[in-house]
């Protein structure tokens, strides 16, 4: 989980600075790709999370 929320919180932080610093428009697009990353880890493992790993 806190990969989860480091890899949203990295996805902000890059989105705002691609978004004020005219020449940096392709981390805007860094932080959007991890945003996604980041989504599709949580939804992997809140997917696979109630089941046990013993059966």
């Amino acid at each position: 989980m806190a990969l989860v929320l480091f890899l949203i919180i990295l996805a902000i932080v890059l989105g705002i600075v691609g978004v004020v610093a005219h020449g940096l428009l392709y981390l805007l697009f860094i932080g959007i790709a991890v945003l996604i990353i980041a989504v599709v880890i949580s939804a992997v493992r809140f997917r696979h999370g109630g089941r046990s790993a013993n059966r």
